[in-house]
């Protein structure tokens, strides 16, 4: 009877190593707070699908600072700045999307630049 215990909590244990990998990539999407509180929660264990996430989280914002950069350009950096505010949404709506659904795959378009990018970021 013991033995069923001991392997019900190994299981139980395992379930939240994921459940709380999950919670860390979810959290990494939103706002900058989250992607620092999830930053720090990782930084300890180090948990391969969470650091994958908060790398496309790193990579997302840098590319929102840098529309920021450009929407400071009159008339042509407005035109780029309107129209790639569409596209980063998007971008962050399926990155947001994979993390809830437990998927290690890249956001849209700039995805696999920032997996090279911020290859070094919680290794």
């Amino acid at each position: 009877m013991e033995n069923t215990g001991t392997d019900f909590n190994k299981t139980h244990t395992a379930t939240d190593t994921s459940e709380n990998d999950k919670t860390i990539a979810i959290l990494a999407y939103i706002t900058i707070i989250g992607l620092v509180a999830a930053f720090v929660m990782n930084n300890e264990k180090k948990q391969e699908f969470a650091s994958y996430h908060i790398r496309q989280a790193v990579g997302l914002c840098v590319t929102g600072l840098a529309l920021g950069v450009i929407g400071m350009i009159p008339i042509l950096g407005w035109v780029i700045n309107f129209l790639g505010v569409f596209v980063l949404v998007y971008m962050w709506v399926m990155a947001f999307m994979n993390a809830l659904n437990g998927k290690e795959a890249p956001a849209p378009i700039l995805g696999k630049k920032y997996e090279v990018w911020f290859a070094g970021v919680q290794q």
